[in-house]
């Protein structure tokens, strides 16, 4: 067929698509500006209760003890093939078993597996990373360095970098969508996944435009679709709503310590430290609209039955799309959002028989 004629007859799906993207983008950024005001006047509020703090965020000068914990493993760095970039990692159990890979989500870092490295270093070699621009990896300041594409030729750089050929992957929250993503599109490296907290982009956005609610419960997401106001926003009363996001008594992580919560600021606050984790949703739209998939990989599914970010049905929709027999889900009752943190014993008791077969 002659291409001028395949172009007449794609013309209309193309303007179909871009008219669709015109009118999502105009959506995302009226409720960013929505999101702007509530969180505008959330962070004035901390600032007038708070006046000694001030209106900035107080850089921390020396990483608190707990990140150099030797019973958590030993810190290195690995140079990605892909991109040049150094990411940071703590490692224990070379040599004890299969990798096993953790991939954390926001507002978080390595540290928030500490639970788990201490647990399965034993039959495992554990490797907790600091995501591109978390922590101590490597933090490129364009938004463009963080698609979806790069971040997970960095998890593809790592497996390979540290001389295995598949991994277990276990990940919470926006590690957990790009653990979603690279068993689809690299399913040779990875043999199991346990993902909390988390669905697949693809399902997460299917189910938002059928369900309301849920992007009500992801409001925040709109907010840092905008540049620069986010960090500010963030750091405002010296980090007031991140301290408030990992300690509310109802919605944050329980008996977190102030010195635990200081492992999570202390990479944030260095300069520029919130614009690289800030920049992966700025770069969660521009994909949409997404085709559905099957997914196939042996999975382990933890969701909090009191999860504030994410309803209990998008449990049923990522079910719907697995391939029968290789998804283990579990609504746990009474936990939230951040079940590694909160309810590490409950989450081993479905990890150990779930990976059991491939210790033996």
């Amino acid at each position: 067929m002659p291409e001028l004629v395949v172009t007449a007859l794609l013309a209309p799906s193309r303007l179909t698509l871009k008219l669709l993207r015109a009118f999502m983008w105009s959506l995302v950024f009226s409720a960013a500006l929505v999101a702007a005001a509530v969180y505008g006047c959330i962070a004035l509020t901390h600032v007038l209760c708070r006046p000694r703090r001030g209106c900035c965020g107080r850089p921390r000068r020396t990483p608190p003890a707990c990140l150099s914990d030797p019973t958590l493993g030993e810190h290195c760095f690995l140079t990605l093939r892909s991109s040049g970039l150094r990411l940071h990692y703590v490692s224990a159990g070379q040599g004890n078993g299969p990798l096993m890979l953790f991939l954390h989500g926001f507002p978080e870092n390595w540290f928030s597996w500490r639970y788990q490295l201490r647990e399965f270093q034993s039959c495992f070699h554990v490797v907790a990373v600091d995501l591109r621009g978390y922590g101590s990896s490597d933090a490129p300041r364009d938004v463009d360095c963080y698609t979806i594409d790069l971040l997970m030729a960095d998890i593809q750089d790592v497996i390979l970098g540290l001389g295995y050929s598949k991994c277990i992957l276990v990940a919470h929250d926006w590690g957990a969508l790009l653990a979603w993503n690279f068993s689809i599109y690299y399913p040779s490296l990875v043999e199991r996944m346990a993902v909390v907290s988390a669905a697949p982009m693809s399902v997460y956005q299917d189910y938002s435009l059928r369900h309301m609610g849920q992007f009500f419960r992801s409001n925040y997401m709109f907010l840092f679709q905008l540049p620069w106001l986010p960090e500010k926003l963030l750091s405002m009363s010296d980090f007031q709503i991140l301290k408030t996001t990992l300690t509310h008594h109802k919605r944050g992580i329980p008996h977190l310590t102030p010195n635990e919560l200081e492992a999570f600021l202390y990479g944030f606050s260095q300069p520029g430290g919130l614009t690289g984790p800030l920049n992966y949703y700025r770069n969660l739209f521009r994909t949409f609209p997404l085709e559905p998939q099957e997914l196939a990989t042996p999975t382990l599914l933890l969701w909090g039955e009191k999860d504030p970010y994410f309803e209990q049905g998008l449990v049923g929709a990522i079910s719907s799309r697995f391939v029968p027999g290789r998804l283990e889900a579990h609504i746990l009752p009474g936990m939230g959002h951040w079940i590694p943190q909160s309810n590490p014993e409950e989450m081993h008791q479905y990890m150990w028989p779930f990976l059991q077969d491939v210790l033996d």
